[in-house]
Order: C-alpha cells, then sequence, then structure tokens
C-alpha cells in the first residue's frame, strides 16, 4: 500500500483525499515510479474543480512530477530501475508511488534536482509552445506576458528575452513587479494599481504588441484583445481568474483581424517525438543559464489542498513544489 490524494468528487480542495491506495506492478509500456518531488499547477485545480473533467472518479490528481523508477514493465527499453525521470502528464502526481506509461518520461538530466524537474517540465515546457509553437516570438517582436511572477510567467520572460523579444509584462504587486524586472522584462505592469491597456498602448506609441501571453483567462481575455495591433496573436492558455465567457468572433475582425488560439500542452507534446523536442530544447536553455529555474515554497504533499488554496488566492510566487 501506499499513500496518494484522491478525488471521488468534483469541488473544493475538501474532496482531496488522503488515502491508501494499492499500485501495483507495471503493465506493458508502463513505469512504477516513485515520486521525490510533485509539482503543483493551476491545472489541478480545473481537474479538482471538474472545469477539465478528468477521464474518470474516483482518480489521483497532479500532472508534473519527478523521481526514481522502481520497476519496468515489458517492452519497457527506455529505461530501468534507478533512472531518474520528470513528467508533464497525465494526471496522478499526488501519490507517493504511481504507474505511467514509458513514453510519456523523460530522463531528468543529473545537473537537475527533482525538485527544479517537478517545478520546470509542465510549466517550462508550456513555455516553449508558446514561444515556437502558438506564435513564433522573433527578435524585434513586442510581447505581452500576464503573471509575469508565476511559475510559467517566470520562465516566459526569460526564455522570451533570450529570443531578443521585448518583454512587457504584468504582475499584482510590487513585490512581484520588481522580481519580474529583475527577470529581464523592460516594462513590468502592476495590474492592480495601472490600467495595463493604457500602459501597452504608452508604451507601443499606439501600436500595440505582436502576441499576448494569457494564463489569466476571465479577468484580462478582453482587454487583452485592445493591447494587440492589427493582426496581432492572442494566446488564452490558462483560467486563473476563471474561465473566459463566450463572445462574439466579429470582436476580432473589429479589433484588427486578430488571430485567435486556446492551446494545450497535450497537443503539442502528443507524440514522443514532439514531447522529447519539448524537453530538450528547455533542458538545453537551463543548462545554458539563460533560464532560470525558481524553487517557489516546498510543502509536504500532504498539505496539497492548503497549497492550492494559496495559489488560487495568488499568495504564491514561482513553483509551489510538493514533497511526499
Amino acid at each position: 500500500m501506499t499513500k496518494a490524494f484522491v478525488i471521488h468528487e468534483y469541488g473544493g480542495p475538501e474532496v482531496l483525499k488522503w488515502q491508501d491506495v494499492e499500485v501495483g506492478d507495471p503493465g506493458p509500456g508502463e513505469v512504477r515510479l516513485r515520486h521525490k518531488a510533485v509539482g503543483l499547477n493551476f491545472i489541478d485545480v480545473y481537474h479538482r474543480t471538474g472545469l477539465y473533467p478528468l477521464p474518470a472518479l474516483p482518480a489521483v490528481p497532479g500532472m508534473e512530477g519527478a523521481g526514481v523508477v522502481e520497476a519496468v514493465g515489458e517492452d519497457v527499453t527506455e529505461f530501468r530501475a534507478g533512472d531518474r525521470v520528470a513528467y508533464a502528464h497525465p494526471p496522478g502526481a499526488y501519490s507517493e508511488v504511481r504507474l505511467i506509461p514509458a513514453a510519456k518520461l523523460v530522463a531528468l538530466p543529473g545537473a537537475l534536482s527533482f525538485e527544479q524537474g517537478a517545478a520546470m517540465m509542465l510549466k517550462g515546457m508550456t513555455a516553449r509552445y508558446l514561444l515556437y509553437g502558438c506564435y513564433n516570438a522573433l527578435p524585434g517582436d513586442v510581447v505581452l506576458i500576464h503573471a509575469g511572477a508565476g511559475g510559467v510567467g517566470q520562465i516566459l520572460v526569460q526564455w522570451a528575452k533570450a529570443k531578443g523579444v521585448t518583454v512587457i509584462a504584468t504582475a499584482g504587486s510590487v513585490e512581484k513587479a520588481a522580481l519580474v524586472t529583475g527577470l529581464g522584462a523592460e516594462h513590468v505592469i502592476n495590474y492592480q494599481s495601472e490600467d495595463f491597456v493604457a500602459r501597452v498602448k504608452d508604451i507601443t506609441h499606439g501600436r500595440g504588441v505582436h502576441v499576448v501571453y494569457d494564463g489569466v483567462g476571465q479577468a484580462t481575455f478582453l482587454k487583452s484583445l485592445d493591447c494587440l495591433r492589427p493582426l496581432g496573436t492572442m494566446v488564452s492558455f490558462g483560467n486563473a481568474s476563471g474561465p473566459v465567457e463566450p463572445f462574439n468572433i466579429g470582436l476580432l475582425a473589429a479589433k484588427g483581424s486578430l488571430f485567435l488560439t486556446r492551446p494545450s500542452l497535450m497537443t503539442y507534446t502528443a507524440t514522443r517525438e514532439g514531447l522529447l523536442a519539448h524537453a530538450r530544447d528547455l533542458f538545453e536553455v537551463v543548462a545554458r543559464g539563460v533560464v532560470k529555474i525558481a524553487e517557489g515554497r516546498t510543502r509536504p504533499l500532504v498539505e496539497a489542498p492548503q497549497a492550492q488554496q494559496e495559489m488560487e488566492g495568488r499568495r504564491t510566487i514561482g513553483s509551489t513544489i510538493l514533497i511526499p
């Protein structure tokens, strides 16, 4: 027997039940993994509430983790017991031990800690598809990154800077704004005290930005459209403030023939080749020191409900790591 958080119904943090689970031996193509660190992400909240329904209940949530392979099933040739690995999908990370398809794992470089692995896989590969897949940001482009002090935001700001992009970012406090400035953003807007649309127009001399990367959702979506230049791209990749409400698609024409995408990391890494490419590029920029992975607060895994509440209340900076 081992322990895990199990959801039997959708709802608030109280539906996360810490209980005994039976893991068993890995089947064909599977690995039994003992977690050393687990990442906390907003998608965990969406799974808990049912905004993004899980395939079936009961289920163990949690998308991101790093640990050591304990055993491998038939047909697994890429990994063996003792290997250090990390992943960003599928759910099941809120556990001490789990079974996972070997095809979803990547080898964790020895220079990276388990905590870094759990802080970077989902968020870092998200930054990769945002900057190369949804919109290939090029030197001279101007981008707006919402929640620059968040787990994805910090990586995104640094990686965009490394590509020669001019970064405008938003943050929700003086402390967070200072942090984002330190990461290299040329302009940081405190959305609590400033109108970010007006500031973006001022910074860009009325032209607007080439792309908006928005993981906040409802609170920023419509205003973000007003930050774009004609033919600009709106990338809505999260719902931290709630889901975006239905809107008239004609707004995209009225505001400058804008492009809109609602991407998912699972689509961009659906193939083994796509997953390895995203992980390879992420590990490369981290190894070069271009992107530094900030390990935020570390908490015991059993405190996952409280950690989710902190994140929902926007009281976190960077990544929160859960330790089994």
